[in-house]
Formats: structure tokens, C-alpha cells, sequence
């Protein structure tokens, strides 16, 4: 698939979400890298942009590589507001199988369903910070 690759974190420990939720490290402990997780345009099912080539959970946070394909319209606006620095937040769709406490909720384990480019993500720190290649809009 050709596309724009890039890499980020769709999460990041040990802060506080927009929705009151810390993901501590070892949450994301059964996710195995070359599990297959759609990439998705801000969250939506029907919008799959691409693919998550790599996954896995390091100190930092949940760390992603993907490639989008502008082989469909939501590809393309994705890859171009991410060439322009428009669209940078990475999300993910998840299950909570383990938390404690309230405001805030401790996130301990974590099913990952989707990874998602987003305009604004849940975590302000879960952001893209690389990408390579050139998209192909034609």
C-alpha cells in the first residue's frame, strides 16, 4: 500500500485525560504487535484510512506506526491534513477490563479496538511526531 507513514503515540501514561482517565504502564500488556487494529478517520468505522503497521506499549505510552492510503476520499483528507500539520492527535478505541478510583479513574487493563487519526484527541499529548513519504492525492 502506498501512502503516507507515520509514527506517534495514541497514548501516553500517567496523565489525566479529557475524560478524567490515567493509563498506567502495563495496560496495553496483551496488545501484540502485528495484532490487526484498523487505522480510522477521527473514530469512524466506516472511515478506514489505512493500516497500523506497528503497536506496542513502551515507557512513554502506547506507540503506533501506520500508513494511510489515499486510496479512498477519507484517506486522502486524512493524509493531506496530516502532510499540512493541520490534524496531529492520535486516539484509540478501547474496553476497560480493570481500573480503580473515580476523578480520576486509573486505567490498569485495556482491550485496544481501533487506533484513530483525530483533530482533537482525548490525550492533548497523544500526538503524531513523525512522518515520511508523500501522499499521492490524484
Amino acid at each position: 500500500m502506498s501512502g503516507l507513514r507515520f509514527a506517534g503515540y495514541a497514548a501516553i501514561f500517567d496523565r489525566i485525560d479529557k475524560g478524567g482517565d490515567i493509563i498506567r504502564p502495563g495496560a496495553f500488556g496483551d496488545l501484540a504487535d502485528g495484532q490487526s487494529l484498523p487505522l480510522l478517520w477521527q473514530h469512524d468505522p466506516h472511515q478506514q484510512i489505512g493500516r497500523v503497521d506497528h503497536v506496542r506499549e513502551d515507557r512513554r505510552g502506547l506507540r503506533v506506526i501506520g500508513t494511510i492510503s489515499t486510496a479512498t476520499r477519507a484517506g486522502r483528507n486524512a493524509a493531506a491534513g496530516l502532510a499540512s500539520g493541520a490534524v496531529q492527535g492520535l486516539s484509540f478505541g478501547y474496553r476497560v477490563n480493570r481500573s480503580s478510583g473515580q476523578e480520576p479513574r486509573e486505567l490498569m487493563d485495556i482491550d485496544v479496538a481501533e487506533i484513530s487519526l483525530v483533530t482533537f484527541p482525548m490525550q492533548p499529548w497523544a500526538r503524531v511526531h513523525r512522518v515520511d513519504g508523500q501522499a499521492d492525492f490524484s
